[in-house]
């Protein structure tokens, strides 16, 4: 039986997700992918956040092209075109089991978030990087196109030229430059990257559960609507999270004015 190649823990509420193959630089193949839709499809219960990060110098350096190149070359060029498709779905079944996880997914980043890593991070919720942190979509200069959701979720953070951009120079973008971009959400001193998860994912699971579902699913599909079926849903969502015995938001807001209506 291979080794895993995610590490998964758990600190009461929060998952802990480590992408553990330092000696690629933590690049995904087959057997990585399948481990975090395995996680990511069935959490663990009393999973209120996870946190993913990677084992060794870099968050992900993308797609692991040579286990790649070695499965291509033993099929026909027929049967490639369509396992090119299945591939390429796949990573879009997984990456979607993040971006909408009922649970919160915080990224860590550092060192090299390439190609399929950067498609990795743009589906989780909050990304931190460290000052090693850098950005890159070198597939023109590999001759291939993006397969793991890159021209979807990144246009959606970065716009679109400037995906177009990378992809035709292979630019990389560094960590100050990334965060000006919205790449990351917060920028951290080296080192400083899982402490700061762990106190964000801390206030996250003490949210309502049902409102962090309505947060992670409900803004990615609305985002997408029209708007005025986008407002319909955004009813339907508010509707759920406060009637939802889970919320108890009643009890939330009362202690929120407690707490700033006190008189002096």
């Amino acid at each position: 039986m291979r080794d895993p190649l995610v590490q998964i823990d758990q600190d009461g509420a929060i998952g802990l997700v480590t992408l553990n193959r330092p000696a690629k630089r933590n690049a995904i193949n087959d057997q990585l992918i399948a481990e975090l839709g395995a996680y990511f499809g069935q959490l663990p219960a009393g999973v209120r956040c996870v946190i993913l990060h990677g084992e060794g110098e870099h968050f992900c350096a993308g797609l692991d092209l040579i286990e790649r190149m070695a499965a291509r070359a033993k099929t026909t060029e027929q049967a490639d075109s369509l396992a090119g498709v299945r591939h390429s779905r796949g990573w879009h079944r997984v990456f979607d089991l993040i971006e909408y996880c009922e649970a919160p997914v915080i990224s860590v980043l550092k060192g090299g978030v390439i190609g399929g890593g950067l498609e990795l991070a743009a589906a989780t919720h909050v990304r931190i990087a460290e000052p090693s942190t850098f950005y890159q979509l070198p597939e023109g200069q590999r001759g291939i196109f993006v397969g793991g959701g890159a021209s979807v979720r990144v246009p959606q953070i970065i716009g679109k030229t400037r995906v177009t951009e990378m992809m035709l120079t292979g630019r990389k973008l560094d960590a100050d430059e990334g965060a000006r971009l919205a790449l990351s959400h917060y920028l951290v001193g080296e080192g400083e990257g899982m402490a700061l998860a762990r106190d964000l994912a801390q206030k996250i699971a003490a949210n309502s559960p049902v409102s962090n579902f309505a947060i992670t699913n409900g803004v990615s599909h609305i985002s997408a609507m029209p708007p005025h079926q986008g407002l319909f849903t955004e009813s339907l969502m508010a509707t759920l999270s406060a009637s939802a015995a889970e919320s108890n938001s009643a009890e939330r807001i009362n202690t929120f004015f407690d707490k700033t209506d006190r008189p002096a």
